[in-house]
């Protein structure tokens, strides 16, 4: 993986779980961590970056930078169908993109956020909340969550944009 070497490593690592750290320290305060969040990238390599006007720094990310904490299932206002909201590490609740849920090792659930952006890792209890509208189709040998009339089937295989600077 190619880092450009002007861009340091800032020494902040998310683990698995979304806990920020910096030199090891756990990193609690959430305006912090929330604004470090706006400013989240990723480079052409797939590398996580912190961008502030002329300054970036390079972190690690043990698996995605985000994770959903929760999932709630209600009507939308809009359109009246149902769906899935995540509140996602950042405190922001956004609807499942339910044709980018797949299941990766150790049956972890991930999707895609941030309009695909970006990765997210569901967190045990979001995992358990989804679990109730999981079906299984038998015939296809899969698993699918059922929804205004269709069939959403998990995918197979963990989530695409797995990457990280080591330090």
């Amino acid at each position: 993986m190619e880092i450009k070497s002007e861009s340091p490593f800032c020494q902040i690592r998310i683990n698995k779980d979304g806990v920020w750290y910096y030199k090891g320290a756990e990193m609690f305060r959430k305006e912090i961590v929330n604004f470090f969040y706006q400013n989240l990238r990723q480079d052409e390599s797939g590398n996580y970056l912190i961008e502030l006007e002329n300054d970036r720094c390079y972190l690690e990310v043990e698996d995605t930078p985000f994770v959903v904490r929760s999932v709630h299932r209600a009507l939308s206002e809009k359109e009246g169908k149902t769906v899935f909201y995540l509140l996602l590490s950042d405190d922001i609740v956004e609807a499942l993109d339910l044709e980018t849920l797949r299941v990766g090792d150790e049956n972890v659930f991930y999707c895609s956020v941030k309009n695909r952006r970006f990765e997210a890792r569901f967190l045990r209890p979001a995992y358990y909340q989804l679990a109730d509208d999981i079906e299984y189709d038998e015939e296809r040998d899969k698993y699918f969550i059922p929804l205004d009339g269709e069939r959403y089937y998990i995918k197979d295989g963990i989530h695409s944009q797995s990457h990280h600077r080591e330090a």
